[in-house]
């Protein structure tokens, strides 16, 4: 996927004065920070809807990118992941903590690894047939404290080509985040992603006309 600029922008080093840091926190940005870090910066309920994809401690250096074992898959992606360390760092009691204290909704994808509160309300991406009998997850949870029942999202990223151009093992397909906003969100909403990555998500809030 070809990130345009003009939609991330990445902060090395996140300046001070009427910025996100200084007295108005900024929307439509992304910074490259500690993350804990950065959501203390920003007021009670400041965003309406969290979507968050952190790590769980999967063993991302033995992992294929998802291309599987096939001729074919491996002419689309023939090298294993490198890890880097954030993808090692799995959340923190604080990292919920502040997760929960600035946003008023939550979507977590790996929320049956964490401590969390019992929900009704369970999102489901059930992969399809291209999953079937290999050893990555048929499907993959997300939890939420929304008060409305649980749905499945039926997407199979192998059969729609969404891996041709994948960054990292556990990217979600852009049409999952589309399903998420049009299902979880309403226009005006702010949105946080604490956990990037291949920014996906970002690429359709921008195109969606959402704040994040």
């Amino acid at each position: 996927m070809n990130i345009d600029t003009k939609v991330y922008r990445k902060h090395e080093t996140p300046t001070f004065g009427n910025t996100l840091l200084g007295a108005v926190p900024l929307v439509s940005e992304v910074y490259l920070m500690d993350n804990i870090e950065l959501m203390k910066h920003y007021p009670d309920k400041y965003f309406d809807l969290a979507v968050v994809d952190p790590p769980y401690g999967l063993d991302l250096a033995n992992m294929n990118m998802g291309a599987g074992k096939s001729k074919k898959a491996s002419k689309i992606q023939n090298r294993k992941w490198k890890p880097k360390d954030w993808d090692k760092e799995t959340p923190t009691a604080e990292y919920f903590a502040e997760l929960f204290r600035v946003s008023k909704n939550q979507i977590i994808w790996g929320g049956n690894y964490f401590d969390l509160p019992q929900s009704r309300c369970w999102l489901i991406w059930d992969k399809g047939a291209g999953f079937k009998g290999r050893d990555f997850s048929e499907c993959e949870l997300a939890w939420t404290n929304l008060d409305k029942v649980a749905r499945i999202f039926n997407h199979d990223p192998l059969a729609r080509g969404d891996y041709r151009n994948k960054m990292h093992p556990t990217q979600k397909p852009m049409a999952l985040y589309r399903w998420l906003v049009k299902t979880y969100a309403k226009q005006g909403d702010r949105i946080l992603d604490t956990h990037v990555g291949s920014a996906s998500s970002l690429v359709v809030y921008e195109e969606m006309g959402f704040e994040y």
